[in-house]
């Protein structure tokens, strides 16, 4: 199913791509939009956790540089029944992290120095387990193939924008048509990734509360980090604006409600349902049911939790 719903959202975001190509270049450029739109596809696919991990100039770290991030998420791969995936840093100071891979054995995980600073060890499992549930769900794919495409789209938007559009032919209106293209082809494709990340956002919450054992632990993390970034700009997402929807909370500033120009779901609303999620497990719900590893290894409890204490930037 989710490899259909990639297939659609490339068909739609090509078809944007012609859209753009038209408008500026009549049905000339239309063809050669259409030509570079499916060779983008196919490089996106290939090459898009790459491109998104490079964008953020995410470095990747081992079991030696950073030990205790690298054993919680592997352990928490294996409750999800997922390989091992990569593990990367960012060095920004807003909290925030993102999944990518096109496949679950090129999973990778990223997360800024500043989540890792901000939250406790639990808050940090939930948001790790949380972007796993993405690798299971294969949201990742859609996601980064949509955001090197829609980031093309704009791209193409501001040429447009820059050289005023197609005059040729007695077309009076180039600057005008440019401006247009600027405006509604970035518009449209941020629309088709909205309409992707906000139910896919609700889902890996719930999967990742189940792959952690706590929804109160992402929860609790959500508010932390949406206060973050509240506080700090990332430059870098404000230059990559097609990226938003891969990170956990929307990283750009400006940002509104739950509306249709929202990349993500309400954080509230995530709350909200994460508490509904817990209050539900707390009547009828059992660690034990859910097949929590006995003690030494991931437990729901703060006892034998090797993620209950904090003695540093990933403890």
């Amino acid at each position: 199913m989710n490899f259909a719903r990639t297939a659609l959202l490339l068909a739609a975001l090509t078809a944007l791509f012609g859209v753009a190509g038209y408008m500026l270049g009549g049905a000339g450029g239309m063809v050669i939009a259409l030509v570079v739109a499916a060779g983008m596809n196919l490089f996106a696919y290939w090459n898009s956790d790459r491109l998104a991990l490079a964008a953020y100039n995410a470095r990747e770290v081992d079991q030696h540089s950073a030990p205790e991030l690298v054993q919680m998420t592997h352990e928490l791969a294996r409750r999800a029944q997922l390989p091992p995936p990569r593990v990367y840093l960012i060095d920004s100071p807003q909290p925030n992290a993102f999944a990518t891979g096109r496949t679950p054995e090129k999973g990778a995980v990223a997360v800024t120095t500043g989540l890792a600073q901000a939250l406790s060890r639990q808050e940090l499992a939930g948001v790790i387990a949380h972007e796993l549930a993405h690798i299971r769900n294969r949201d990742t794919l859609t996601m980064t193939v949509a955001a090197t495409i829609a980031g093309a789209i704009s791209s193409i938007a501001q040429f447009g924008m820059l050289f005023g559009g197609n005059r040729q032919n007695g077309n009076t209106h180039g600057a005008l048509t440019g401006l247009l293209v600027a405006i509604v082809a970035p518009l449209a494709a941020m629309v088709i990734q909205m309409a992707v990340s906000r139910s896919r956002e609700y889902e890996a919450d719930r999967l990742g509360a189940e792959i952690c054992g706590e929804p109160v632990w992402l929860a609790s993390a959500l508010a932390r980090i949406e206060q973050g970034v509240a506080r700090v700009v990332d430059e870098r997402a404000e230059a990559h604006p097609a990226t938003a929807p891969l990170f956990i909370i929307n990283p750009l500033s400006g940002r509104g409600m739950d509306n249709l120009f929202s990349t993500h779901p309400s954080t509230q609303n995530r709350i909200n349902a994460l508490q509904q999620l817990a209050a539900a497990w707390g009547k009828g719900w059992r660690a034990d049911q859910a097949g929590a590893p006995s003690a030494g290894g991931f437990t729901t409890g703060a006892a034998g939790n090797p993620w209950s204490r904090r003695s540093g930037p990933w403890g």
